[in-house]
């Protein structure tokens, strides 16, 4: 007997419990309905990468997305919340561009993504989860995970209206592909519930945002930020790119870590169609997508190398963050969720 699949985005979430003040000031506009926000030098006080700065930001793109229970959906537009909105993405942004090498080539930044350790003896999560991880490690990777996988690839349809010609031709064809080429069943989105169903996760959507670090809503973040302005157009393709080049050989490691640890065949489908899709992707990015778009517009080549390199920086945060927590034998979940088996 077959269990009926319930569409994680079938209602929207609660909102999350703020993390300081300006977090707390978001949630409470949007609960209340009203739009007492601080003011720009509060804002630049934080830390740009903090629990605080990172949740307020996502709980405002979130509006652009799914939204929350019992918000009013036409505060995506909300004047107050935009200026808000703006001044975070600016003092985050601003934190971005310090903090990167700031390489003006695309080739180089990307040449980089393009080389894997000789032997597996890599450091990075995918390794550690292949080699040692426990089946408690997988599913809080999953938890956290679910904040982007579960709109999988929905940030990056942002950029398809500001392309043109070959390069948005082929990214229409790589998203055709992440949207399941036209089947239900096969959306990535779809694919990662099923992963969480099979490691008995919560599937609803925005579950383990309160679990979620600051360091993993940065990476989320990232992506639309990058998607929702057009100016950052190239950013965001150089996000894509890295996406693309680095998830096929992560994804066989995952891969390998679900089945050793018998997480289950949907656990280990979705990864494996990573690897095989995302070698493709790679191509069509760097050729159809990447080369069009800087012939037509060569000023954006800072930009795509840009988006590179930011979303290393964070991914790399974010693996720190995961690698120190399980080496000490801890959770890289908040405390306010934890992933026990439903």
């Amino acid at each position: 007997m077959t269990t009926a699949f319930t569409e994680p985005r079938s209602a929207p979430p609660d909102l999350p419990q703020p993390r300081g003040e300006l977090s707390r000031a978001v949630t409470a506009a949007l609960r209340d309905g009203g739009c007492l926000l601080p003011d720009a030098p509060r804002v630049t006080d934080a830390d740009p990468y903090g629990g605080d700065l990172q949740l307020a930001l996502y709980v405002l793109y979130e509006l652009h997305y799914q939204g929350f229970e019992g918000v009013d959906e036409n505060r995506e537009w909300d004047p107050a919340l935009l200026a808000f909105r703006r001044t975070l993405e600016s003092h985050f942004l601003a934190a971005l561009r310090t903090d990167v090498q700031g390489s003006t080539s695309a080739d180089e930044v990307i040449a980089e993504l393009l080389v894997e350790p000789a032997t597996d003896d890599g450091t990075g999560v995918s390794h550690f989860l292949r080699r040692e991880g426990t089946l408690a490690h997988l599913r809080e990777y999953a938890a956290l995970r679910s904040l982007y996988h579960l709109k999988e690839a929905d940030p990056h349809a942002w950029v398809i209206p500001r392309l043109h010609g070959r390069a948005k031709a082929a990214m229409v064809a790589v998203e055709y592909d992440e949207f399941g080429a036209g089947r239900a069943e096969n959306v990535h989105a779809r694919l990662f519930a099923d992963l969480m169903n099979d490691l008995g996760l919560d599937t609803a959507y925005g579950r383990y945002l309160d679990a979620a670090p600051a360091e993993a809503l940065a990476t989320v973040n990232l992506m639309s930020l990058f998607g929702l302005h057009r100016a950052l157009r190239g950013a965001l393709i150089g996000h894509f790119a890295a996406v693309e080049i680095t998830s096929s050989p992560g994804s066989r490691r995952l891969a390998q870590a679900m089945r050793r640890l018998g997480a289950g065949p949907a656990a280990v489908r979705f990864y494996e169609e990573h690897v095989e899709a995302d070698a493709v992707h790679e191509q069509v990015v760097r050729h159809e997508i990447i080369a069009p778009l800087l012939a037509a517009e060569p000023h954006l080549e800072p930009d795509v190398a840009f988006g590179v390199e930011a979303t290393s920086l964070l991914e790399d945060r974010l693996a720190r963050f995961l690698l120190h927590a399980w080496h000490r034998d801890g959770t890289a979940l908040r405390p306010a969720v934890r992933t026990s088996a439903r």
